[in-house]
């Protein structure tokens, strides 16, 4: 499984907009989308996006960052604007997946 990972921080005065609108996202996502506040860090919020392959994960951080991506109208509300949302692929490295190739 890969995860599409995104991260930013939403400005107090605009959090409860934030939770209502990535609320109606999350609920659009088939399960595929999770977000999570930073306990240590309020407002500071990560999106957790499921892929079974890189591709997959690789077409959801695309979506994410592109201008027609729906998250884009939370981008006034991030402390910074858009340029301080952080978008990131990862894929899983331990355990190891079973058809994965010996490490160089």
């Amino acid at each position: 499984m890969y995860i599409c990972f995104a991260e930013y921080r939403i400005l107090p005065e605009h959090r409860t907009s934030y939770l209502v609108f990535s609320d109606e996202l999350v609920r659009s996502s088939n399960g595929s989308l999770i977000v999570y506040e930073g306990t240590d860090q309020p407002s500071l919020f990560v999106e957790l996006w499921t892929a079974d392959t890189e591709e997959e994960a690789d077409r959801i951080k695309k979506e994410r960052c592109s201008e027609r991506s729906p998250w884009r109208r939370a981008d006034s509300w991030v402390q910074g604007g858009r340029e301080k949302v952080h978008v990131w692929t990862f894929r899983p490295v331990i355990p190891a997946p079973a058809d994965a190739a010996e490490p160089q």
